[in-house]
């Protein structure tokens, strides 16, 4: 992984280059064209031996931060470990988490491809200023009723949210946190147990398609658990982000690209569709809490249209009366989607969600079918900066179709399937201005209600997982609080899934 700079700093200026030998030309010159084969930037360095070539190409070594350096949990290992490699080369939790994010797009593209999208919550310690939520959920596109094929497709959202949330709250270039995710799917990645079973539940359908089984079924056989999966159409689109920017999905080059793709795969995808989709920065829901030692703590949960934000906070409360959370999360979703459907926003949403589950004592009724299945990660760092996010793709592997070369799994549309629960939260203490817990769920109809009724029992200084049926949570809790007392900070994955939970001292 390249060196974390931070985005403010300026570059060293480039050394002048002395006339090398004709063998030393040659090195170098190779050197350069698999650099620009791979769409990396590269360093303007003479070199002659192996080390310092290599460093053309991946960047010079960069040491390790010593000591305690934060948490790191997530649905997926190598995208856990892949935050947690930021976090030791100096990054934050913005920073860690938007390199999950992109990770994701490549080790889990069944809950969290580039064409999905998401919410997160965003928390730096000092003072009461409380996290703020960044909402990218997906949304349909202009042409999603004229679709012929039955699929229409989601707007891709997941890189510009991710994008704002780190600008807010990161600290170094986000080339830099793409660059991780393009050498993964360059280089292949070990098949987890989290997607060869999300692939097992749709492989029909999925495979059906020529080119979800280019990448997912290339040798013919669909990949399994343990298998190396390679994707070099999605190496070249995130190499041409970490060259281009972001802005070149939804402006530039890989914006006619996607849409042509999208277009051939029926995703019913205009260039307006995407040029215009923006991700939201607003203030979450907010909820005060008690902690188990007697003192305060306040939670913040996500704010539709991530209205799994709401159910989550909803069971929270229930959870802390000793009432049942599930039945009330789901009650209050239920009536708040009936009155709320799919691209009705008042624009004082935050608003009257905070109302609603400020009156929780008058009659909530409502019902939720089937939901669509997400993904969910949490990061501390070593200051006690927390991110809690969940990803979506409206349904396993999306609409099961590639946005052409690009790589990209189309996430569905929310015209054509339901939302899912998008539920995170994090709690800190508003007198001391530090963190307490970080918690994101996932589990369908359940991750509302688990994630509410884990903060209740973080709070309480009890375990966190399992506390539902199907629900499971990622789950970081920092009882005395941090900045203070990292040793007693616990990380936790629920043990019915296949993450990973990471911690280093």
């Amino acid at each position: 992984m390249p060196n974390l700079v931070p985005a403010s700093s300026d570059r060293p200026a480039q050394p002048t280059v002395a006339p090398l030998p004709s063998t030393q030309r040659s090195a170098v010159a190779r050197a350069f064209r698999l650099a620009l084969s791979l769409s990396v930037s590269v360093p303007l360095v003479a070199c002659g031996s192996v080390q310092k070539v290599r460093n053309l190409v991946e960047g010079p070594p960069s040491p390790y931060l010593a000591g305690y350096i934060g948490n790191v949990v997530a649905d997926e290992p190598v995208a856990a470990l892949t935050g947690r490699d930021v976090l030791a080369r100096g990054g934050n939790a913005a920073d860690a988490a938007a390199a999950i994010g992109m990770a994701l797009a490549v080790t889990l593209p069944s809950r969290a491809s580039l064409g999905g999208g998401g919410a997160c919550l965003a928390y730096k310690p000092g003072g009461n200023r409380a996290p703020e939520a960044f909402l990218f959920v997906p949304v349909g596109g202009s042409g999603a009723a004229g679709v012929a094929s039955g699929r229409p497709a989601a707007v891709p959202m997941t890189a510009r949210g991710l994008f704002l949330m780190q600008a807010r709250y990161g600290s170094v270039a986000f080339e830099d946190l793409v660059k991780p995710a393009a050498r993964l799917a360059r280089s292949g990645v070990t098949v987890s147990r989290a997607l060869a079973d999300d692939l097992d539940a749709v492989r029909g359908p999925l495979l059906a398609d020529a080119g979800a089984r280019a990448i997912f079924a290339a040798g013919g056989t669909p990949v399994a658990a343990g298998d190396q999966l390679v994707q070099p159409d999605l190496a070249f689109t995130l190499d041409r982000l970490a060259l281009a920017g972001v802005g070149d999905l939804y402006t530039g080059l890989l914006w006619q690209q996607f849409t042509d793709g999208a277009d051939a795969a029926g995703g019913g995808l205009t260039r307006a569709d995407i040029r215009d989709s923006v991700p939201s920065e607003t203030t979450p829901l907010l909820v005060a809490g008690e902690r188990g030692d007697g003192g305060a703590a306040r939670v913040a949960f996500l704010p539709p249209p991530a209205d799994g934000g709401l159910g989550a906070a909803a069971a929270f409360r229930a959870s802390e009366a000793g009432g049942d959370g599930g039945t009330i999360a789901n009650a209050i979703v239920g009536a708040w989607r009936a009155s709320h459907p799919v691209g009705a926003n008042s624009g004082n949403d935050t608003a009257e969600a905070q109302s609603a589950l400020d009156n929780l004592g008058s009659q909530v009724a409502g019902t939720l079918g089937r939901l669509p299945a997400s993904t969910a990660f949490t990061v501390i760092d070593r200051n006690g900066g927390a991110v809690a996010c969940a990803l979506t793709m409206d349904n396993l592997f999306g609409t099961g179709r590639v946005a052409g070369q690009t790589g990209i799994v189309l996430a569905a549309s929310p015209a054509r399937f339901p939302r899912p629960l998008l539920a995170a939260a994090i709690a800190w203490n508003p007198n001391a201005g530090s963190f307490r817990a970080a918690i994101a769920g996932s589990g369908q109809n359940d991750a509302a209600a688990a994630v509410g009724a884990a903060m209740a029992r973080a709070l309480r200084g009890e375990p966190t997982a399992p506390v539902t049926d199907t629900g499971r949570v990622n789950a970081i809790v920092c009882p005395h609080g941090l900045p203070g007392d990292h040793s007693a900070c616990v990380a936790s994955s629920d043990p019915r899934g296949a993450g990973l939970a990471t911690r280093s001292d």
